[in-house]
């Protein structure tokens, strides 16, 4: 009887272990939390991808690629996360219920799945469409079956938190450009279109609730723009999450939402370039700034300490850089640090009229070079450390209050965290050989095999006469490439690329290719002197 009793208790152990967290959103006294097994949990998250230098989005797949592959790259970076202190990563589709296990059972991380819900468009009866209509039936139809499907294969998974819907989809509701402030706010096309959208989003929460009613629902705008057509269409929608860049402070966000949502705060990317336009130089300790300042306020308005009360966390934008954001279908092996848009928030590097963002620049971390394998090291920058210090301290704590909190943040030295990032910006410059780099070594080898029935070409060539295609059968090319370049400044780059070319098919039936240039010119010298090779006759 003791062994079965033993037996049946370690069952229930083993089985407890692995099964789905009792996740909340709770208010009390107008103040609102989210508890993970009756415990207040903030949200201390990161926006998380893994693209080796040379992809892009969305051509590389990281979730494609084989077992071994995925798992040494998360045993690497998931590590790395949890020595910061982030307790959750976000995660569009594409990533399986398994490595959202995988993650959690070996690092104690969650993971937030996020639809995009047609941001970036869709395909509508076998046709890519590049701006979402909500209200078409059509869009309606396959956004909330699209969902629904995400929550059945997500549901039960361990390891998972919520669900997000969009990513600031209320500016993608600008496609045929912009309105003039002359036009009354609730007549605006955008504003129009805003009604349908942020219905749907309301409706495919209570979709998802119906399937899986244990993790709460949140959705992502950019800001506050909307918010007032948030409130009155979105009242299933059980966390406000949104994309926010005003640099040191967020201002009256928290209040704002207070006041006409009373909902819990949730922000999906914040954060800072570390890359300062003005000087054309790295900007660890500007970055590092902004970040801590922005998590002081995420801290100051939780629950319990006296203010808003309605903040429940934030996803840090964003772990490693991003070399592909720029062009990305170009320059891919380059660190572009051209600035794209501006942002008077981040005084750092603001002129006005000037772009001062790079969208390359956002890591906590630098990306070092692939290997052999396509795996590649993060070099933590001072923004790293710095929230490792914040994030070792939990508003929820006993004691805590805004006192705390404020004298916890004046305590974080950024010199500190610049000390300590200096060891990996020169391992990873001693990775990079600064200065000067071999930036392409690559040989192309093509065969061509020409043939057919009917057809004038000879079975051998004839070296007295140029004919191309020159002969049936097999013949090969041979072209070398090299390339130098030279980085001196961080606003100057310069390549230097030779082509050398070794065999040169002549049986190619399409003559358009550009090794041809280096085709034997025939008729140099004839018997009545020497021939001009320029000459046309």
């Amino acid at each position: 009887m003791r062994k079965i009793l033993g037996i049946f208790i370690s069952l229930i152990f083993i089985s407890g272990a692995f099964a789905q967290d009792d996740i909340k959103v709770v208010e009390n006294n107008g103040e609102w939390t989210l508890q993970v097994n009756g415990e207040e949990f903030m949200i201390n998250g990161m926006n998380w991808d893994y693209f080796p230098i040379g992809t892009t989005n969305p051509q590389y797949n990281f979730w494609g690629q084989s077992d071994d592959f995925i798992k040494a790259a998360l045993d690497h970076e998931m590590l790395m996360l949890k020595n910061m202190g982030v307790n959750v990563i976000r995660q569009y589709v594409g990533i399986t219920p398994r490595w959202v296990k995988y993650i959690y059972e070996n690092y104690g991380i969650y993971t937030m799945i996020n639809h995009t819900f047609g941001r970036y468009g869709l395909t509508l009866d076998e046709a890519w469409v590049p701006n979402t209509d909500y209200e078409d039936p059509r869009v309606r139809e396959l956004l909330i079956a699209e969902t629904k499907a995400m929550v059945e294969d997500f549901k039960g998974t361990p390891g998972l938190l919520l669900y997000m819907l969009g990513n600031e989809n209320n500016y993608g509701l600008f496609w045929d450009g912009a309105e003039t402030e002359d036009i009354p706010i609730d007549q605006r096309r955008s504003t129009q279109r805003a009604y349908p959208m942020y219905k749907l989003f309301n409706d495919a929460a209570i979709e998802m609730k119906k399937i899986d009613p244990d993790l709460p629902v949140s959705m992502c705008n950019g800001d506050l723009l909307f918010l007032d057509i948030i409130a009155e269409t979105c009242k299933d929608i059980d966390i406000f999450g949104t994309n926010v860049y005003r640099g040191k402070s967020f201002g009256n966000l928290f209040d704002e939402v207070k006041e006409k949502f009373n909902k819990p705060v949730l922000f999906a990317e914040f954060g800072s370039d570390a890359f300062n336009a003005l000087t054309g130089e790295e900007a660890q300790k500007d970055q590092a700034f902004y970040m801590v300042e922005n998590w002081r306020e995420i801290y100051l308005n939780a629950a319990g300490l006296g203010k808003t009360g309605n903040s429940i966390g934030g996803f840090t934008f964003q772990f490693s850089d991003g070399w592909w954001k720029y062009a990305q279908d170009k320059n891919l092996d380059v660190h572009d640090d051209t600035a794209s848009w501006a942002n008077g928030g981040y005084r750092f590097d603001f002129v006005d009229g000037q772009n001062n963002m790079n969208e390359e620049w956002f890591g906590v971390c630098a990306k070092g070079p692939t290997d052999s394998k396509g795996l590649y090291k993060l070099f933590p920058r001072a923004a790293y450390y710095a929230l490792k210090e914040a994030h070792a301290m939990n508003p929820y704590d006993e004691g805590v209050d805004l006192d705390f909190v404020n004298n916890y943040f004046d305590g974080i030295e950024l010199m500190d965290a610049m000390l300590r990032a200096r060891g990996d910006k020169a391992a990873l410059g001693g990775n990079e050989t600064s200065k000067v780099r071999i930036s392409q070594l690559r040989a192309e080898f093509t065969t061509f095999n020409t043939g057919g029935k009917l057809i004038t070409t000879p079975e051998d060539s004839d070296p007295d006469e140029e004919l191309y295609p020159d002969e049936l059968g097999f013949d090969h090319m041979q072209s070398y490439y090299f390339g130098v370049e030279g980085n001196p400044t961080s606003n100057m780059r310069a390549n230097v690329n030779v082509n050398v070319l070794g065999n040169i098919a002549e049986n190619p039936i399409d003559e358009l290719f550009y090794e041809n240039r280096g085709r034997t010119v025939a008729g140099i010298f004839e018997e009545a002197g020497r021939r001009d090779p320029n000459e046309n006759n």
